[in-house]
């Protein structure tokens, strides 16, 4: 993505590349990007509430995959997921703590650091892991045209939830060899009331970073 005189997304405002000429120089700007996120997605999943009846956890990962679409958009933030699935199937802990972990309590709240790491096709929740490459990508693609700044944006964020739910649904499925109503009691309706609040936030968070952004460069808000 080249830089504008009007970027369209947000980290083209917050860290502009104009002047940064070499294309040596760009690349490694986005590389640096494309990881910092992977990482705030790895925080943001050692947010996590153990739900007894399920063997995927509530975690903060879909809040901050849709914030990582947003902010980046299609390329970057689906690149940035992509990095987040590699390092975790590199052995780093950077995927959400597991049900044996939070077995003995309900919340995790990101120390001491609980991690897991695993090749994704060996996890039960590695679809959602799979999806959110999808659900930031399309996210992104969508705020490159302008939904974060527009009341559609909650709309584009429902359509980034869906795709993690599209991939890791059948996925759990497979691995634990439930049939279609068990998946939806085991990977759905446990977290629609998560999903709601991440949603929620995730609307006020992003467009409300625009805002402050555009009064800190004293720029004319956008429609």
């Amino acid at each position: 993505m080249q830089a504008t005189a009007n970027p369209r997304v947000l980290i083209d405002v917050v860290i502009p590349r104009i002047g940064v000429e070499s294309r040596a120089n760009r690349l490694a700007l986005d590389a640096a990007i494309i990881v910092g996120f992977a990482l705030f997605v790895a925080v943001c999943a050692q947010f996590s509430v153990r739900l007894p009846f399920t063997v995927v956890p509530i975690t903060g990962q879909t809040f901050g995959v849709l914030l990582t679409g947003g902010a980046l958009g299609s390329r970057r933030g689906g690149l940035s997921m992509l990095v987040y699935m590699v390092i975790g199937m590199a052995s780093v802990p950077v995927f959400a703590p597991s049900s044996e972990f939070l077995k003995e309590k309900t919340f995790h709240l990101l120390f001491p650091w609980s991690g897991v790491s695993g090749r994704v096709w060996d996890l039960p929740s590695g679809g959602y892991i799979v999806g959110f490459v999808l659900a930031a990508f399309l996210v992104g693609l969508l705020a490159e045209r302008g939904w974060v700044l527009r009341s559609k944006f909650p709309v584009a964020l429902i359509i980034g939830n869906l795709a993690v739910y599209a991939v890791g649904l059948p996925w759990l499925a497979w691995k634990l060899g439930s049939d279609f109503g068990q998946t939806l009691e085991w990977g759905l309706y446990p977290f629609m009331g998560g999903d709601v609040v991440k949603l929620l936030a995730a609307a006020l968070v992003l467009p409300g970073a625009w805002v402050l952004v555009d009064r800190l460069k004293g720029s004319r808000p956008r429609d």
